[in-house]
């Protein structure tokens, strides 16, 4: 059975405090009880399955001798259906060894043909680090593993092609650089005997519907050579496995979900940062998420009514790493996780001088030495508090970690309980604990424990047959080898329309052996739907590359005149330069923050499907959204408080993508109580709230999507509400709200009028990414305006 190593232990550090007891000292260090509700999830002892037969003496040795004594009983489930050349999933919860799974019928391949190679894919490059260790440390002969992505060097890379068999990769290097590379990889995919995809549940969206494509590329790619590669995938525990891998691979998949593995026990805790005085002025928001092409400031005049989730994390990562509990603390943004690291090093270094030097923030964007270093420096006990992003979600095997704090619910009850499960790996308690930010979402869920503990996970969402996916990803596969009508099979739903579009561009040509690509350079084509290329961070005075931000979110993390933080240190933005993919930064340790503030106009292009409900109607369609960053705030950090808005001059972006929107009749709303003067805030308010709500239907957090609401919309000429998909072509997200919207929207009227305020909160109906400041809103009068939907509306 599968075991991770002992937890280790820096030097004089012990062993900390049960779960149970550091949650009490947790709870008593302040005024009142923030914890809501604490869920006992009880120890699980193992169900272990003899080794396979066909599984090589070689090979069992290597495992034994790294602590697997025998496989659990969905490890070798799953092993023997892909070595039998069934494509498998393989479901389970965190640190269920589901690496066994794939690395037994891989590796023995390996073993036994000494020409047969395998392809790993990662959707990070710390898991496929961190995969590589493993594979590496067995010591198999022959095997020759090696990780090939963007930190490769190039002396290394013809190597790697030449002689690796077990090839480490993510997505984007081998629709950048393997695929468009055939013919130099043409040996190794001629012997592709497995295709592992780990992590799978995060091919979701924008992102996995390109990924579903590249692996369609893959797949043609290897019939060319005369190869049909089984696939493996692994997957945190999700809802439909199976259809999930499926849409992914293109294929028919084979789900294993019964998690045979020990598990130890984790007390969870949901945790509501308590009220601030009336008197304490206003504490800086939890606005440090960076945003897509939506995101937007707070607001000007209404102050915090609750503690930053943030400040309430860092002070937690600071008492636990005091207690010497190694704590891992999961931050939904990369500035977030810089802001918890900072105030947790200055807590400690208050109290235990060098004590800080024991924190440090992780987050993706940081050169690769420096993340190497700080993976080498959690897993060998050098630090006790690590502050992530969700770059450390997924299956890197930090051994021996005490306590995950995670703050603000990360958007799916998958990612939930994946980043709780990154604590107690060696089977020994755990402490998770959600710390709740200031948002409807939040609130709701810290006070409605049924809706995480009692409710199943999502099911991953994608659709590969986005036009906005699809013709890029057929204009890829062109370049690569000349469209046939069998492609056209392989991708699916909508290839032959998307060909068509294509070749009346001007970008294929048809000739009686199939479609040309006509031109010399290669589409680009973004896979993660970020919008567009990254942008490098450089020192001004000294040249030297800090990091990059990937451009959607340029224009809110990096324009003129914006604090960008980087471990630790703050910078200022001088100048962003689109066309160069550049902003010049210098240090500087202002007293205030930034926050961008944008506009955003919709207008409706097509309409899919509509319920007709009397005074109200409920719409799904295509609409065309233009957003364009237009100013910024600068705030006291020690108080929250305005100092200047400043004008921005940035280009607007254009949107075409997937909405759900309602509209209401006046009458009906005058009916209800609702004054004509009160209209733009009760659906300003309802919007926002929806916005919130939204991600307990569909796997996607506010980020990802954006609304608008209105009086009187011009397409429409009634009140409406829109919330649409954040990507091009849409992710699904809109589909979904449309198919549950008598429940989605229950569930946002249950969450505004159960809040305690008396006039709107960020806990109900102010948004962290508002355009217009959180004004006007109208929290009674948004309820109003839900009671009339949910009326009319059939369930």
């Amino acid at each position: 059975m599968e075991s991770s190593s002992p937890a280790t232990v820096s030097a004089g550090h012990g062993p900390g405090p049960a779960p149970a007891d550091l949650l009490r000292r947790l709870r008593a260090r302040g005024a009142g009880d923030p914890v809501t509700h604490v869920e006992r999830v009880p120890a699980r002892a193992g169900v272990p399955a003899p080794w396979p037969s066909w599984a090589p003496a070689e090979l069992r040795a290597a495992l034994t001798r790294r602590g697997v004594v025998a496989p659990w009983q969905h490890q070798a489930q799953a092993a023997t259906l892909a070595r039998e050349g069934e494509h498998v999933v393989i479901a389970t919860g965190t640190a269920s060894g589901k690496s066994l799974a794939y690395q037994l019928p891989a590796l023995a391949t390996l073993l036994a043909d000494p020409r047969a190679t395998v392809l790993y894919l990662a959707p990070t490059k710390a898991l496929a680090a961190d995969q590589l260790r493993a594979v590496a440390a067995l010591e198999l002969e022959g095997v020759r593993p090696a990780c090939y992505d963007g930190d490769t060097p190039r002396a290394e890379r013809e190597w790697i092609r030449r002689h690796s068999r077990f090839v480490l990769t993510n997505p984007d290097m081998l629709h950048h650089g393997i695929l468009p590379g055939h013919a130099q990889w043409s040996g190794f995919l001629r012997r592709l005997t497995y295709v592992v995809i780990d992590e799978c549940h995060t091919y979701r969206g924008v992102f996995g519907s390109h990924v579903a494509h590249v692996l369609r590329r893959l797949r043609r790619q290897c019939a060319r050579f005369g190869a049909t590669p089984v696939f493996v995938l692994a997957s945190a525990t999700s809802g439909d496995p199976a259809t999930a891998a499926g849409r992914l691979t293109g294929l028919p998949v084979t789900a294993v979900t019964e998690d045979a593995s020990p598990r130890g026990g984790v007390t969870f805790a949901l945790w509501e940062p308590p009220l601030l005085p009336p008197d304490s002025g206003s504490a800086p928001p939890d606005s440090a998420s960076p945003a897509p092409s939506q995101a937007s400031g707070d607001h000007d005049d209404l102050r915090q009514v609750r503690r930053s989730a943030l400040r309430e994390t860092a002070d937690l990562l600071a008492d636990t790493v005091a207690e010497g509990v190694r704590t891992l603390a999961f931050v939904r943004s990369r500035k977030g996780a810089e802001v918890v690291a900072a105030n947790a090093r200055r807590s400690l270094d208050d109290a235990v001088p060098g004590l800080g030097g024991r924190v440090a923030a992780y987050r993706g964007g940081y050169l690769r030495e420096e993340r190497r270093e700080l993976e080498r420096a959690l897993l060998h006990g050098d630090l006790l508090g690590l502050a992530s992003t969700n770059a450390l979600e997924l299956g890197v095997d930090l051994v021996g970690l005490d306590a995950v704090l995670i703050c603000g619910y990360p958007g799916t009850r998958a990612s939930l309980w994946q980043q709780a499960g990154r604590a107690g790996r060696s089977g020994q308690e755990a402490l998770a604990v959600l710390v709740a930010r200031d948002d409807p979402l939040d609130t709701y869920l810290v006070h409605h424990p049924e809706a995480i503990f009692g409710a199943p996970v999502e099911a991953t969402v994608l659709d590969p047959a986005n036009r906005y996916v699809l013709a890029p990803q057929l204009a890829c596969a062109a370049v690569e080898a000349p469209l046939t009508p069998a492609d056209l099979v392989l991708f699916g739903d909508g290839a032959k329309e998307a060909v068509d579009e294509l070749v009346a561009a001007g970008a294929l040509r048809q000739r009686p052996t199939g479609w040309y690509w006509r031109h010399r350079e290669r589409p680009e084509v973004d896979l993660r739907g970020e919008g567009g290329a990254p942008i490098a961070v450089v020192e001004s005075s000294t040249g030297r590359l800090l990091g990059t931000v990937d451009g959607g979110s340029s224009h809110f993390l990096l324009h003129p005149g914006a604090v960008y933080l980087h471990q630790g240190v703050s910078y200022v933005v001088d100048e962003l330069d689109l066309a160069d993919g550049c902003a010049l930064v210098h240090v500087e340790e202002p007293d205030w923050s930034t926050h961008a503030r944008d506009v955003t106009d919709l207008s409706v292009v097509s309409v899919r499907s509509y319920v007709d409900a009397g005074p109200v109607g409920m719409f799904l369609g295509e609409v065309d959204v233009t957003s364009q960053v237009v100013s910024y705030q600068r705030r006291r950090i020690a108080t929250g408080e305005v100092i200047d808005t400043r004008p921005l001059d940035l280009p607007a972006r254009e949107l075409r993508t997937v909405a759900v929107w309602f509209t209401l009749s006046p009458q009906s709303l005058a009916l209800a109580g609702v004054q004509s003067a009160d209209v733009p805030g009760a659906l300003h308010a309802a919007e926002h709230a929806a916005i919130g709500l939204l991600p307990l239907m569909a796997t996607c957090d506010r980020w990802d999507i954006g609304g608008l609401s209105t009086a009187v919309h011009a397409d429409t000429e009634a009140p409406t509400v829109f919330v649409y998909d954040g990507h091009p072509g849409g992710a699904g997200f809109a589909e979904r709200a449309y198919g549950t919207a008598s429940a989605w929207l229950r569930a946002t009227r249950d969450a505004i009028a159960e809040c305690g305020c008396e006039t709107g909160c960020p806990s109900c109906v102010q948004s962290p990414k508002c355009g217009n400041g959180n004004n006007p809103l109208s929290k009674p009068d948004a309820i109003r305006v839900l009671d009339v939907v949910l009326a009319n509306l059939p369930e």
